[in-house]
This record gives C-alpha cells, sequence and structure tokens, in this order.
C-alpha cells in the first residue's frame, strides 16, 4: 500500500467530505453563543504574522487553568475557528481553553510551525493563571507532543505544564516524506527525524496520553503505538468504534473519558 492511500482519511470515513463543514456550522454557534455572553476573546495575536493569532474562552465561573487544543488537517488546511465548539467540555469544568491558528506548510515548514506553537504556549501562559494542559488531533497532536520535548523552548509556561494529550497524533513524519503532501512539507530525511516526537527521547516529565480511535487507519494507529513505546511512561488509550473524525468529538462533553484524560 503506497503511504498516501496509508494516510488518507476521508475517503475511507462514511460521509467524511461532510465533516470539515460540519464542524465549522457547530464551532460558529458556540462562538456566536460564547461572545453573546462575554466569554470569548477572539482572534488574539500571540505574535506578528497574520495566522498567529489564537481564541479564548472563558468558562463561567472561577478559571482552573487553561487547555490549549492544537487543530490537525496535515499542517496544511484549517484554521482554530473550526473547532470552537470542542472547548464546551473542559469549559463546564471550569477550565479556560485557547485555540490557535497558525502558519501552513508550504509558507512555514513544520519545525517553524513548532516553534510558533511554542510561542503561542508562551504568550497564553502570560494571559491566564494556573496549570496549562495541552491537547492537539492528528498534526495537533504532533504539535502538542513536541511540546513535551525538552528542545522546545516554553519559557515560564515549562513550570506550569501539567500534562499533554495528544490524539490521533503523527509521531514519526518519515513515512509521510514518500506522499504527495511532501511538496507542500519540503522534508527530507534529517528533518522528518527532528521534528519526530516518537524518536526524541528527552522528554519534560509531565503525565502524556495518546489516544486513538479503533476504527482509524491502520497508519494511525501504528503511530499511536509508536509514541506510546517510545515514551514508556505514556498512556496509550484506544476508543473504540471512533475512527479519525469522530474521535475528537467528546471534547465538547463536560465527563467524557477524553475530557477527563485531558484534565487529568
Amino acid at each position: 500500500m503506497s503511504n498516501d492511500l496509508a494516510y488518507a482519511n476521508a475517503d475511507f470515513i462514511p460521509g467524511g467530505a461532510a465533516y470539515p463543514a460540519k464542524w465549522t456550522a457547530a464551532a460558529q454557534a458556540f462562538r456566536d453563543r460564547l461572545v453573546g455572553q462575554g466569554r470569548a476573546r477572539l482572534d488574539q495575536p500571540y505574535g506578528d504574522g497574520m495566522r498567529q493569532r489564537y481564541d479564548l474562552f472563558l468558562p463561567e465561573g472561577a478559571v482552573v487553568g487553561v487547555v490549549i487544543f492544537v487543530h490537525g488537517g496535515y499542517w496544511r488546511m484549517f484554521d482554530g475557528s473550526s473547532w470552537s465548539h470542542l472547548a464546551a467540555g473542559p469549559l463546564a469544568r471550569g477550565w479556560a481553553v485557547a485555540m490557535p491558528t497558525y502558519t501552513l506548510c508550504p509558507e512555514l515548514r513544520i519545525a517553524g510551525i513548532t516553534q510558533e506553537i511554542a510561542r503561542c504556549v508562551r504568550s497564553i501562559a502570560g494571559v491566564i493563571d494556573g496549570p496549562i494542559r495541552l491537547t492537539g488531533h492528528s498534526a495537533g497532536g504532533h504539535l502538542v507532543a513536541r511540546m513535551a520535548c525538552r528542545d522546545v523552548d516554553l519559557g515560564a509556561a515549562d513550570g506550569r505544564l501539567a500534562g499533554v494529550c495528544a490524539i490521533s497524533p503523527l509521531a514519526d513524519l518519515r513515512p509521510l516524506i514518500d506522499t504527495a503532501m511532501n511538496a507542500d512539507f519540503a522534508m527530507d530525511t534529517a528533518m522528518a527525524e527532528a521534528e519526530s516526537p516518537g524518536l526524541i527521547h528527552d522528554i519534560r516529565g509531565v503525565p502524556v496520553t495518546v489516544w486513538v480511535g479503533a476504527e482509524e487507519r491502520p497508519a494511525f494507529l501504528d503511530q499511536a503505538r509508536w509514541l506510546a513505546r517510545a515514551w514508556p511512561a505514556a498512556r496509550l488509550h484506544i476508543e473504540p468504534g471512533r475512527h479519525h473524525f469522530d474521535v475528537i468529538e467528546p471534547l465538547a462533553e463536560a465527563d467524557s473519558p477524553l475530557t477527563r484524560a485531558v484534565l487529568g
């Protein structure tokens, strides 16, 4: 099987092509409601770049800390505004939720995106007090896993990092060299190895959960297992009945197993 086929998702999910519009509509309705309640700070800058922005949602009462959710899309698609509704679960439990947007490939290499997310974490740490918990999906799972690696500078946020939940992460980027997407990534082997959390062993001492759907493509199940194997202290959870697109949906629920895993 070619790696292009191995890492394709939408073609193997019933109704897969309809998910982006569904996410966007749910996210817009959620943002409208939170704006109306005065609990949304949209389009906050963490740098000078056009896409160096994040949306911040606040709980109704006192703030426990902040969850930062990093979106996926193979580092080539989407922005933080497509996922606002997934903030509902942590918000209901008193956590603020920040959802960054970042510069996409090919404008920026994956290593540069890693640095943008680190900059965003540092910026958010200066705005919201308390513990910081990171979660992200697919390419976003890769990016939050990179934040657990000590070669990434988190500044003052380092000591406040309380946990990482990488959802359907890409842990070893080397297979992606042999895909059509690499026309945008422009990765060679050295670049892929340097940005693969599954090949990095100098890890921050924070709890890590690797979460993946049981119905995902075999390549994504492999990627999740590779990261858990590389980081023996990480907890691997394979969620029954979930595929790559619906595995994140329980984040919208306050008491779902996924929300509990993110919040520790």
